[in-house]
């Protein structure tokens, strides 16, 4: 267990699926229920404590820069990335404003409503540095509207988790949310060079230092405009009230 206290809200890719909407906002911007996207996942983070975050940018960053500064709660640190760093690029250069231990990312994207205990409270209660370098929040895929392809992980009973062989099928997408260790940063790619997240995945899976939790609360596939129109039908018609 451990007190998460630093986050990261990976918010610098260009959205190419959810155009047009996103040819002049960027798509942490787009709103769902009232709020923006990178709202929804910042709300998270304070709710868990969570008192300093980094959000990264890069398309139409003047926007997230403005969105950033006209918030309270947490402490918010931008990132500015002329160059598009990826996933991997962008947590590493942001390392010395995440605190020396373990710390929440989340995708700009990724909108989860909470279940019984709160999704970042599940994640931080059962990360365990002692054999873990990144600690993944999972979504069943049955759930979920939309196209999710074969799955992204197959999971073990002790919550160990390897990709998908060939002709395999997953049962589970990772909802963009994760609890990552600094360790899992080491060898990375240089400073400013874009690199992907899986990458380092990779790596942890061969050391079987990945693990991986499943979500259960409600999590928003959104990748399109369709995406989008469905998850603010559903709350709108009070989906949150009627399951929880």
């Amino acid at each position: 267990m451990i007190r998460l206290t630093h986050g990261m809200v990976l918010a610098a890719g260009l959205g190419l699926r959810m155009r047009p909407l996103t040819r002049t906002t960027p798509k942490p911007l787009l709103t769902l229920h009232g709020r923006s996207l990178l709202d929804h996942a910042l709300d998270r983070f304070g709710a868990a404590g969570i008192g300093r975050a980094v959000v990264n940018a890069h398309w139409l960053a003047d926007q997230v820069a403005a969105a950033v500064a006209a918030r309270g709660a947490p402490d918010c640190v931008l990132q500015h990335e002329a160059t598009l760093l990826e996933t991997g690029g962008g947590v590493l250069r942001a390392l010395p404003e995440l605190g020396p231990g373990p710390f929440a990312v989340a995708n700009g994207d990724s909108v989860w409503l909470d279940g019984p205990t709160p999704a970042l409270a599940r994640l931080a209660a059962a990360f365990d540095p002692s054999r873990m370098d990144g600690l993944l929040l999972l979504v069943r895929a049955a759930q979920i509207e939309g196209e999710v392809g074969r799955g992204d992980f197959l999971m073990d009973p002790l919550g160990a988790i390897r990709r998908p062989k060939e002709r395999e099928i997953s049962p589970y997408i990772f909802a963009g949310v994760q609890i990552l260790a600094p360790a899992l940063f080491a060898g990375a790619p240089g400073s400013e060079v874009p690199f992907s997240l899986n990458l380092l995945y990779d790596r942890a899976m061969e050391k079987g230092r990945l693990f991986a939790l499943v979500h259960d609360g409600i999590w928003f596939h959104l990748s399109t405009p369709g995406d989008l129109e469905r998850a603010e039908a559903a709350m709108a018609a009070g989906l949150v009230r009627a399951l929880f």
